[in-house]
């Protein structure tokens, strides 16, 4: 089967999760010597469980239309706080997920795929993904099953101040 130039199905979907930019919120970030680095030994993983909260005034940001984000993994706006989902195949990833599922939630915005969940959250640009072809979809999710697990249960959204 030809995969647009690639040896594999697996490396066109890790072509695609690169130039896509998915690290930029998937996966956690550290200091190095140049600045802040992706984390590797989190590849995918998300928002890391646990760690502290942007300290800003979520009632102003979200009344002023801004976005904030400290380290690309937890974001506040206008919707409330989002957390960059864990996209390894661990339980608290995508594991459990199948492939009809992931073109389903890039598609149609929708948390697991699951028609009726609750939206994709922002900043994640699923309304731009949605034009990926099916081979595309389908070579990103081989990928994202073929990285190394890591467990990292990422919290909920929470929802706009004001608002339950």
């Amino acid at each position: 089967m030809e995969f647009n130039g690639f040896e594999s199905q697996i490396a066109l979907g890790e072509h695609l999760v690169l130039i896509g930019g998915c690290n930029d919120c998937h996966t956690p970030k550290k200091i190095g010597t140049h600045g802040m680095e992706l984390d590797s030994a989190l590849w995918l993983s998300g928002h890391p469980a646990g760690s502290p909260s942007i300290d800003v005034d979520r009632k102003a940001m979200e009344r002023k239309g801004l976005v904030v984000t400290q380290v690309f993994t937890e974001w506040v706006g206008p919707w409330g706080v989002s957390y960059a989902a864990n996209l390894t195949p661990d339980p608290t990833g995508l594991a459990t997920w199948n492939e009809n599922q992931f073109i389903y939630a890039i598609r149609n915005g929708k948390y697991k795929g699951l028609p009726n969940s609750r939206p994709l959250m922002p900043p994640m640009p699923w309304e731009m993904f949605k034009f990926m072809t099916d081979m595309e979809l389908k070579a990103i999710f081989a990928y994202l099953q073929s990285i190394k697990p890591v467990s990292n249960m990422v919290p909920p959204p929470i929802p706009p101040v004001g608002v339950q």
